[in-house]
């Protein structure tokens, strides 16, 4: 029997705000940070998962999954992998903790973390990455780990059964295609972000293009006509005939939104991401009807698979872009796609974060192999950061993720990262509070 034997949780920091990387409208110095857990056994067996935050308060979201995972020590490693959907409403049914939430903010980020090790740890013990994991679980199987809890009125127990077993028989020749070319479609960030240089964006863009991207994203809504300005810039780069998304990180209020889209209109944004507040459904659907044929994008601050279910039942959105370490785990994931498939409505996850496209790459994957069954109007973010610090880091080539094949979720940090960026006692914040 392999034991549970304890828990390490990190507040892991990187100090992203001195470049400028991952500047928004909304978060215009952001030093993107991971609450890192580390389920360590009494074998070789282990489980890595983390959250993303942007620095102040990473230290919360790590306490929450400290306190989460806590009731894990002690027990048979094999018997909760062999129930990741019993252990996932165990720990979801907390009372205490629920209390806090429920399931949103800082609690259920902890939650996220724990739950993405033990998904971790589940692929590392069949030896295969988690995409593949996922894509030979039986349509059963699938469903008895999906949250469905609060959705039957959106998708039935019998429904997302349905729509699995469409695809079942087929996922080998989908996979054997994502292989053949070259793996699955993604969009960058890299050169968007609003703190950038005319100059550096100018010179990025024309990288993306070098690289064989179709689609890149940049931030918009601190002021209007530096966003024309940057917008002309982008398409002076990338042509007119290359997907040029706008992403204004909820900074607008509804009429805002709409009056601002309309003033960017003319250099065919794609789509147009987080316009206003997350939660409100009815606000992304009335900036939806008025700013088509551009298209409405959101769900990285998508607290829960409930407001993904209203916002799919209202119409609301064009693109889903659920978060890998904001909705809690694979359980909660599946759920959103599964309602995804039902309504028609492409998943392009979000990525921006630290360790985020390491994630998300075997989501798109399986989404692909298992679920949608389609890659028409699905791209997946990719942002050039931070990747180094990971033992298996994504690689894309020519504007596709290269299929993960190392066993895991691909979410195992370097301890030397670890132990340099640990805050606030690691090596570069230590010396960061010298120099200060």
């Amino acid at each position: 029997m392999t034991t549970i034997t304890g828990v390490s949780v990190h507040d892991v920091r990187f100090p992203t705000s001195l470049s400028m990387d991952g500047s928004d409208a909304m978060n215009k110095d952001g030093d993107y940070s991971a609450a890192y857990v580390v389920l360590e056994t009494d074998g070789e067996l282990a489980g890595y998962g983390f959250t993303f935050t942007i620095g102040r308060g990473n230290d919360l979201c790590a306490e929450a999954a400290r306190q989460y995972a806590a009731p894990l020590v002690g027990r048979d490693a094999d018997a909760l992998l062999d129930d990741l959907g019993g252990v996932y409403r165990e720990l979801a049914s907390d009372s205490q903790l629920r209390w806090l939430g429920p399931e949103k903010g800082v609690v259920h980020l902890g939650m996220a973390a724990v739950m993405n090790a033990l998904w971790d740890m589940a692929a590392r013990r069949a030896g295969v990455p988690l995409w593949r994991l996922l894509a030979e679980m039986t349509p059963e199987q699938l469903v008895d780990v999906a949250d469905l809890r609060y959705l039957s009125d959106a998708l039935t127990r019998d429904e997302a059964i349905a729509l699995l077993e469409e695809m079942a028989p087929t996922r080998a020749d989908r996979i054997a295609e994502l292989e053949a070319r070259g793996g699955y479609p993604c969009y960058t960030t890299s050169a968007g972000w609003l703190g950038y240089s005319d100059e550096k964006l100018r010179r990025l863009l024309q990288e993306a293009v070098d690289e064989g991207y179709g689609h890149v994203k940049l931030k918009v809504g601190a002021n209007v006509d530096d966003d024309i300005r940057r917008l002309r810039i982008a398409r002076e780069v990338i042509g007119w005939d290359a997907k040029l998304m706008i992403d204004a990180n909820q900074v607008w209020d509804v009429p805002e939104a709409i009056e601002w889209v309309g003033r960017l209109a003319e250099f065919k944004p794609h789509w147009i991401e987080e316009p206003t507040s997350p939660d409100d459904v009815l606000g992304h659907a009335a900036v939806r009807e008025a700013v088509s044929p551009i298209g409405v994008a959101t769900g990285e601050h998508g607290m829960n698979r409930v407001l993904f279910k209203q916002l799919f039942q209202a119409g609301a959105i064009d693109y889903c872009q659920l978060d890998s370490a904001r909705l809690a785990s694979i359980n909660e994931i599946l759920a959103v796609y599964l309602m995804a498939k039902k309504f028609g409505v492409p998943v392009c996850p979000h990525a921006g974060g630290v360790g985020l496209c390491e994630l998300v790459q075997h989501l798109s994957i399986f989404d692909f192999v298992a679920v949608s069954g389609s890659l028409e109007d699905r791209v997946t973010e990719f942002v050039d950061h931070l990747h180094e610090h990971f033992v298996d880091p994504c690689v894309v080539e020519h504007g596709n993720y290269v299929l993960p094949a190392q066993p895991g979720y691909s979410a195992e940090m370097l301890a030397s990262s670890v132990a340099e960026y640990s805050y606030p006692d690691g090596d570069y914040w230590r010396g960061a509070r010298a120099v200060a």
